[in-house]
Formats: C-alpha cells, structure tokens, sequence
C-alpha cells in the first residue's frame, strides 16, 4: 500500500494506491474518488457493541471499506473541514486516542472503538469519548485529520504539557492526563483561556492549529436572525 497526502496543510487530501487485494477503511462521506476498487460498508471492528462505542465516541456506527480489484486500485479520502493529515503507525498491544470528529481512516487490519473519559469529560467542554484505534493482528496505521495544520509534540517524563481542548487531535497511550484551567477564576471568565488538558508521562499530543468551536463562536453574529432572537 503506497499512500501520498496531498495539499497540505490547508486542504489536504489522502490518496491510497492498493495492490490487488488490499483493503483501506474509512469514515461515510470521506471519499472524494475510486478508481479499481470495490466498496463495501460495515463495522469497524469489535462487533456490535464496538459500533455502538464509536458511535457514542462521535464516529458513525458504520465505516466504509474500500479493497482492491484483481488489478489493482486507487481511492482518494478527504475530511469534511479544511486541515491537515497525519498517520500513525500501530502495532499489537499499542494504542492511539484520537479526539472525536478526527478519524479519518485506516488500514483493514485496524479496529476502533471509544474510551470513556469519565467525568472529566463532562468538565472538558469536548467529546465524552475519545476513539481508540488498535490492532490485534499485526502492524497497522491509522490516518487522523485537523482543522488546521497539525504539530506533534513531545511529553517528556517530570514535565506537564497544556493543551487548550479544543485543539487537541490525538494522543499516544503512554501519557495521562488531567483537566483544569489556567490562570485563576478571572483568567477562565475574561482571559479568553477555557478548560485545558494537562499531560504527563513519555508519550508524544498531536495539536491543531486551528479551533473549529471558537470560529463558530466568531461566525454567530454575522448569522441571519430568525424572528424571535
């Protein structure tokens, strides 16, 4: 499998050359274009009750997988709002946790379910659930999306890294965290800072440039007023 991002990291796009075969799987709506391939649409992986978890985790109950004719074959995945791209290379008993809205796809042999915040979620001002992607059978990758350009950052043991929640995408398996704020109580109401994830540990956060909640806020005064507002 030879796969190419183009267009980053405004409006990138993910093309997947498969040998006969070979199969990718991928979010509904994700698919700009097919050449030589054969779609079918499915679950994810762990059965019934892991498309119920990834469909509380904000991912849709079903995904689409895409595998290759006797020829071969091309399909090009794209995500719904302008940004980046970026994989990450699974193997048996690892773990990557992907903020809800930011899977885009996988290889055939990757599963994805959610993992329960608990109640620090409720306190995030995100997703209760995080989407993890795993394989049990042997090495695997897994494509995540943004809104905006991505960066990877580096956790390192007896430091703490912020990030404001509605910038993360993704994290590896190897950090915790904890939610808080910061500042005081005036930097949370009139600093313009909300609730921010901290995390410790020796593992790598995956951050986007761009919050797609604080443009929406932007966008609200310019929307048309309906009669009642």
């Amino acid at each position: 499998m030879k796969t190419t991002v183009e267009y980053n990291p405004s409006y990138a796009m993910l093309t997947v050359d498969l040998d006969p075969g070979e199969e990718i799987k991928a979010e509904p709506g994700a698919m700009v274009l097919q050449e030589g391939v054969e779609l079918n649409t499915g679950g994810g992986g762990g059965g019934l009750f892991g498309g119920f978890r990834r469909m509380i985790g904000g991912e849709s109950f079903f995904v689409n997988t895409f595998t290759a004719e006797p020829s071969g074959g091309t399909v090009s995945l794209a995500p719904s709002a302008p940004g980046d791209i970026g994989s990450f290379d699974l193997h048996p008993g690892s773990n990557l946790f992907i903020q809800s809205g930011s899977f885009l796809a996988c290889t055939g042999n990757v599963q994805t379910d959610s993992k329960f915040q608990g109640f620090r979620g409720v306190f995030s001002g995100e997703s209760l659930f995080f989407i993890r992607a795993y394989t049990t059978e042997g090495a695997g990758t897994v494509f995540y999306n943004s809104y905006g350009a991505i960066k990877q950052v580096v956790v390192h043991p007896g430091k703490e890294l912020v990030v404001d929640t509605g910038h993360l995408v993704a994290f590896t398996e190897d950090v915790d965290y904890s939610i808080g704020k910061v500042g005081g109580v005036r930097s949370l109401i009139a600093g313009g800072e909300g609730l921010v994830m901290k995390f410790r540990g020796n593992g790598h956060v995956w951050v986007q440039t761009r919050n797609l909640a604080s443009l929406a806020d932007t966008l609200v005064p310019f929307l048309p007023k309906t009669k009642g507002d």
